[in-house]
């Protein structure tokens, strides 16, 4: 297989706070064109599914085969350089698509730095899952500290555009509950009405932060529950509000 390798460079900025801060400096990354398997996948793209005589563990050794030992393989498909962020040798990668999302590799807190102040949130094992904002903190820095190579996929997990002080930012979702799309909902036709669904969607997040259960079922009766195109993925959200659970609902709308 023909590997023609392109190296780009760039510097991120994100509004944190009503400041823009300068998230990282210049940074470099490799990534390959190639003719069957993916390299960095646009986020909410389906994912590659290996063929039935593969496994997961199969598709990445052979990916990393072609490629080199200066990539790591991090799932579904999809090989990164190595060192994406410079010093993470097993970089994690934040996968979004349809209803789902995960996160494949281990998220290590590399310890508090500039931009990137805040706190991290364990869970009962001692697994970092959430991350508590700091005033002039930047997404870029954020995925630095903690080895996310889509550091600026954190956004769209979270269902938000700009991080504020204070905010808590899921890092680590669990893959068995559905996550709702930010953008579009799955299935979106072309020249579909984004807005109004992504301010529903901006709502029923910050309803679901603030554990008010009454204002997530009117905010999805009056102005998100009829944008579904499918109305099945409707009545994921539904039953999830009908049975109370914001432990689901805090991640669907993280």
């Amino acid at each position: 297989m023909n590997v023609a390798a392109k190296f780009t460079a760039g510097v991120a900025v994100l509004v944190v706070g009503g400041l823009v801060a300068l998230a990282a400096p210049a940074i470099f990354g490799a990534y390959a064109e190639m003719s069957s398997w993916a390299i960095f996948q646009p986020p909410e793209e389906p994912t590659v599914e290996p063929a039935p005589d593969e496994t997961e563990d199969t598709l990445g050794a052979e990916m990393i085969d072609e490629l080199g030992d200066g990539y790591v393989y991090v799932g579904n498909g999809t090989a990164i350089p190595k060192g994406s962020p410079p010093g993470c040798d097993d970089p994690a990668w934040l996968h979004v698509g349809g209803m789902s999302a995960s996160l494949s590799g281990n998220l290590v807190d590399r310890g508090a730095r500039d931009l990137a102040a805040g706190i991290a949130g364990t869970d009962e094992e001692g697994q970092i899952v959430t991350y508590t904002v700091a005033p002039g903190d930047a997404i870029y820095a954020i995925g630095d500290r903690f080895c996310i190579a889509n550091a600026l996929t954190l956004t769209m997990l979270n269902h938000t555009r700009t991080i504020q002080p204070g905010e808590v930012l899921l890092l680590h979702p669990d893959s068995s509950i559905p996550w709702i799309p930010y953008f579009n909902p799955a299935g979106a036709p072309a020249g579909y009405q984004q807005i109004p669904y992504q301010l529903a969607v901006e709502a029923m997040s910050a309803a679901a932060h603030a554990d008010d259960l009454d204002a997530m079922r009117r905010i999805f009766a009056d102005d998100l529950a009829h944008l579904f195109p499918h109305p099945a993925d409707a009545d994921v959200i539904a039953k999830a509000l009908d049975a109370g659970d914001l432990d689901m609902l805090r991640q669907m709308f993280a």
